[in-house]
């Protein structure tokens, strides 16, 4: 019943899609069809060593298919997902199978009108953006209507209502708030003729957005319309660039707050330099009271309005990236970032043969300086504080440094060391008596020989020194590909360095994969180490788990 409800639905959007095309005077005869598929699936068995425990239905499943139909003009699509039952780790409110996300737009005389589901940004997202984190289980789209008008050449203004998506249980749940918003942005140069060939370049913009939500609770009197507005600039003239934005939210009592009426604010600015060879790039942004939801009690990830990304370098080495990263505190902090990378010239000490590169980079987060109201305090502010003033408590810091080099035709690696500051009390919400401050090293040698046009051996040796939580750490993969088609890998992550000899414990896992133009099918067996995953600032907590994992994906 269900093949028939999605085949019905295709020939619906490209029959709509064909009339649409006509009238607006297109010109295509037919449209096109895209898409992509993808699988995960996992076989659980119980591993008592690591805490991996029993799952009631052996195998767990995710699953989902995108299709996108484009006329002209006019386009539609929708998101099949399937759920049976979710893989461990994945947060709750997914169960079932039926279609996630849906839509159809068209552009008509500089106006583009979007109706159904959809995903949107307005400025950096402090206060709203909606995207989608798969690997995370994350997903707050809009199911209302989106409209974008070009008034003139350089100035544009898109608006955008509806309610956001809070969970799946054989089709989408939307939560309870309605969102509005309203963004514009000015090109100065392309709105002004006499500018347009000026070589510094400004852009303007700004945003209004809204939330109502009905008071329905009995020991506040909560306010059903909540606002946040920003303005933002760019400006950039050859190899410099400056970019900024303020953003500031009324009260807003939540359960995220502690339900205070204290009013928020945010900001974010970055410069950045580059040339042949060199490139440096600043970065600061501070947020104090920032959590926006569309539901005032929601909990967890859902329904989340706005994105407050960590400015804290992103890893994908095994260690760096699932040990220690950083979760962003909406609640209040202020990062700085700063990021070097210079590539040195052929024929020198330390570029030698082939050059080489150079990153560095260097992340701190703290605290903001506040004050607590005593409870007696009538106004339920909660505190005072200065968005602009560094607290005293250290959140996290790390002092990165990656040299790449190509010895070779044959040979390259890359060399990366890592000193690593992590307050696991604050960014975990961890017992401090139980759990002090983190201070790691961490380094990695990447190593790849090219044996010929189609061999190739990858190897990865990977150390983590601490004398905090489990102690040392040891990581150790060695991957083989085949081209075009064919990868092996073998990984083992051992807990050595662990006080309490138990858990001195291997965690090994092996995949093997094929790929074949657009599809790509692996499979891998061991066993997962319980812990915290994170994508931009966005966290999930990871169970331990031990079995087979099979996934598949493909597009076309």
């Amino acid at each position: 019943m269900k093949i028939k409800k999605i085949s019905f639905s295709l020939l619906l959007i490209a029959s709509v899609g064909n009339l649409l095309g006509q009238s607006l005077g297109d010109q295509i005869s037919s449209g096109e069809i895209h898409g992509n598929f993808q699988l995960n699936m996992q076989y659980y068995q119980e591993d008592s060593l690591i805490g991996a425990y029993e799952v009631p239905e052996d195998v767990l499943m995710n699953g989902f298919a995108n299709f996108i139909y484009t006329n002209g003009n006019f386009s539609a699509g929708m998101r099949y997902e399937s759920y049976m039952n979710p893989i461990l780790g994945y947060p709750s409110g997914f169960k079932g199978n039926g279609l996630g996300y849906r839509y159809a737009s068209f552009t008509n005389d500089n106006m583009s009108v979007t109706v159904g589901n959809y995903y949107e940004q307005f400025g950096n997202g402090l206060i709203y953006r909606t995207f989608e984190a798969r690997g995370l289980g994350y997903d707050n789209a809009m199911d209302g209507i989106r409209i974008y008008y070009k008034l003139a050449e350089g100035l544009n203004v898109k608006g955008v209502i509806g309610k956001q998506r809070e969970s799946f249980d054989s089709g989408v749940k939307y939560g309870e708030g309605i969102v509005r918003g309203i963004d514009g942005e000015l090109s100065v140069n392309d709105f002004i003729p006499s500018l347009s060939e000026a070589k510094t370049r400004v852009i303007l913009g700004g945003s209004f957005v809204s939330k109502f939500q009905p008071d329905q609770n009995s020991q506040f009197n909560l306010p059903e319309n909540v606002g946040a507005s920003a303005g933002r600039f760019n400006i950039s003239r050859g190899k410099i660039s400056l970019a900024g934005e303020y953003a500031r939210k009324i009260n807003d009592p939540s359960a995220d707050n502690g339900y205070i009426f204290k009013e928020g604010e945010a900001f974010y600015a970055q410069t950045a330099f580059s040339t042949k060879g060199f490139g440096l790039t600043l970065s600061a942004k501070g947020n104090d009271n920032m959590s926006f939801r569309s539901d005032r009690g929601a909990a967890q990830t859902v329904l989340q309005m706005n994105y407050l990304p960590a400015l804290t370098r992103q890893h994908t080495y095994n260690l760096l990236a699932t040990l220690y990263p950083y979760a962003t505190q909406p609640n209040g902090e202020v990062a700085f970032q700063g990021e070097l990378v210079y590539k040195l010239k052929k024929n020198t000490f330390l570029g030698g043969k082939n050059g080489a590169g150079i990153l560095l980079n260097y992340s701190t987060v703290y605290n903001i300086d506040s004050t607590a109201l005593p409870a007696s305090d009538t106004t339920q502010m909660g505190y005072t504080s200065n968005l602009f003033s560094v607290g005293d408590t250290k959140y996290y810091e790390e002092i990165n440094v990656e040299f790449s080099k190509k010895f070779s035709k044959s040979v390259k690696a890359i060399f990366t060391y890592s000193n690593i500051v992590f307050n696991q009390a604050v960014v975990q919400g961890k017992n401090p008596k139980d759990h002090p401050t983190i201070y790691a090293n961490v380094g990695v040698i990447d190593l790849t020989y090219k044996i010929n046009k189609k061999h190739a051996i990858r190897t990865e040796l990977q150390g983590l020194f601490t004398k905090q939580d489990h102690q040392d750490w040891a990581t150790v993969l060695v991957e083989y590909t085949y081209s075009p088609h064919w990868f092996i890998a073998v990984m083992d992550q051992f807990n050595y360095g662990n006080k309490i000899s138990e858990e001195q414990i291997h965690y090994y896992y092996t995949t093997a994969g094929y790929v074949k133009g657009a599809n790509r099918v692996s499979l891998g067996y061991g066993r997962q180490r319980a812990g915290i995953f994170c994508v931009g600032g966005i966290c999930r907590t990871v169970p331990a788990a031990n079995g087979i994992t099979l996934s598949i994906t493909s597009s076309f």
